[in-house]
């Protein structure tokens, strides 16, 4: 539903490559340069100084920041894995920052902050960082207004309410005759699962027929067609009808979902989608403007 996708493409386009800007990739093949001692110019620690290698400090912030970029590549599935403890901290700040320190001191000192493929990387990331500092500085002042807000509810309600699911059972057999003969059976109250489980032909027999909850789309168009039927009443039994898999009946045993929420719910979603939106706008707007006063060529043949 447009609401979700709205909620899904919030942040791809401005936020995503800042996460991985300030790693260290050790380079391959590196050219000879000076053999000159580098001037450094080491950046104060963030926040409360807990600790010093060498020249370098390290601020509680940055840890923190460090921590952050790590937690936030946790796999979903593996939620033990975030650092939240004090001693957690500790730990990634001595076998993490801390080495990682001392790592680049040594680059350092190998001269590796002249050597040509090092100067290219650093200039690179500093162009994402600027590129994603300037997309941040045109965007910030954007918001929407309530009327705004309402009016997509108003133009959308259909679509934001939640989808409806069925649970559905069947049965499924492979001639009309077969089919109409146990809904007679069926209409003179013969137990639907038994029956599932003695002459449907699908998968579904073993349980009964039950498929479980479901949504439109599941299945075939002739499946939908019967099983979304506003005639179709809980407890109630379908006609026969043809589907690819053959000729079936089902049951609609209950259902849920398919309620419209209050646009008080729906608020804070619609609110950020439409901000959202009238960002992206913004910076479609100005790339165009730039592209327009800019010469640009591109080389295709030279594309492998």
């Amino acid at each position: 539903m447009k609401s979700k996708l709205i909620l899904l493409i919030i942040a791809s386009l401005f936020f995503g490559g800042i996460l991985g800007c300030d790693k260290f990739f050790p380079v391959a093949g590196s050219k000879k340069v000076s053999e000159a001692k580098p001037a450094v110019t080491n950046l104060p620690a963030k926040g409360a100084l807990i600790a010093k290698v060498n020249n370098i400090s390290i601020g509680l912030e940055d840890l923190n920041e460090d921590i952050a970029i790590y937690n936030a590549n946790v796999p979903e599935e593996r939620p033990e894995l975030k650092i939240v403890t004090k001693e957690q901290k500790v730990n990634y700040l001595k076998n993490e920052t801390i080495r990682r320190a001392l790592l680049y001191q040594h680059a350092l000192d190998k001269g590796l902050d002249r050597n040509d493929e090092v100067k290219q990387a650093i200039e690179k990331n500093k162009r994402d960082l600027m590129v994603i500092q300037d997309i941040k500085d045109i965007t910030k002042g954007i918001t929407v207004s309530s009327k705004e807000v309402e009016d997509y509810y108003n133009t959308y309600k259909e679509q934001l309410k939640e989808p409806e699911e069925r649970e559905i059972s069947e049965i499924v057999v492979g001639s009309e005759q077969e089919a109409r003969d146990i809904l007679i059976q069926l209409l003179q109250g013969a137990d639907f699962a038994t029956l599932a489980r003695s002459s449907s032909k699908v998968s579904s027999a073993k349980d009964g027929g039950k498929l479980g909850f479901m949504q439109k789309g599941k299945k075939s168009a002739q499946f939908d067609a019967a099983a979304f039927s506003e005639t179709l009443d809980v407890g109630k039994i379908s006609s026969v009808f043809k589907t690819p898999d053959g000729y079936s009946i089902i049951k609609l045993e209950s259902k849920r979902g398919g309620k419209q929420k209050p646009l008080s719910e729906m608020w804070d979603d619609i609110n950020r989608g439409l901000v959202f939106l009238k960002q992206q706008q913004a910076v479609e707007d100005l790339i165009g403007k730039l592209s327009r006063d800019a010469k640009i060529e591109v080389f295709e043949g030279e594309i492998k």
